[in-house]
């Protein structure tokens, strides 16, 4: 995996979510209840913190708890909720060590279908079946992981020369329109619960 994200809109952080799958998951994990840019920019604070140019599974399910969600809240914090999150990206390491020797790339590396794929991905801590999904589509649009059915398994998110989620942001641009997607989305959401639908 070496390709060119463009997630948290900083050469370095996207350097590392293009070339490290544990990156590119911890990101997808952070992703929520803040900006993209600043969940996708997460792991590469995180392991600056941790002294490394990559994330290690092993090392991280490892950490002592309370110290890992120091090093999460330490200014700037990697997220709004650092110590929630710090417990679950330990989650999700511990996870992959238990599942896949600590190889976040097993969890797609041999899937046969992206039905098994979307499985694989919703089975991991933190990852309900839309960020799986996400995920899945983020795979098959940008990291060429492909697996027969992909498109099919993402839903929605895996649609071609679709502005719904981070798996269509390819630059500046792209963002903006995933963004005004999302407040669409929010906006409609919001009508639908006033109107009582």
């Amino acid at each position: 995996m070496d390709v060119t994200l463009h997630l948290a809109q900083d050469p370095e952080a996207d350097a590392l979510l293009g070339r490290s799958p544990l990156a590119a998951l911890v990101g997808m994990l952070l992703d929520q209840q803040v900006p993209m840019e600043w969940a996708f920019k997460g792991p590469a604070t995180i392991a600056q913190r941790l002294g490394s140019d990559d994330l290690d599974a092993h090392e991280i399910a490892a950490h002592e708890p309370e110290a890992f969600a120091a090093l999460l809240s330490q200014k700037p914090a990697v997220h709004r909720y650092p110590g929630s999150m710090a417990k679950r990206i330990q989650q999700l390491c511990q996870y992959l060590v238990e599942h896949y020797d600590g190889d976040a790339e097993a969890v797609w590396k041999d899937a046969g279908t992206g039905k098994d794929l979307l499985k694989r991905l919703a089975e991991l801590p933190g990852f309900g079946k839309q960020k799986a999904q996400i995920f899945l589509a983020l795979l098959g649009k940008q990291l060429g992981v492909r697996p027969t059915g992909w498109r099919e398994a993402a839903g929605s998110y895996g649609d071609p020369d679709s502005f719904r989620s981070v798996a269509d942001i390819t630059g500046p641009e792209s963002l903006v329109k995933v963004r005004a997607h999302k407040q669409e989305m929010k906006a409609a959401a919001k009508a639908a619960k006033a109107s009582g639908t």
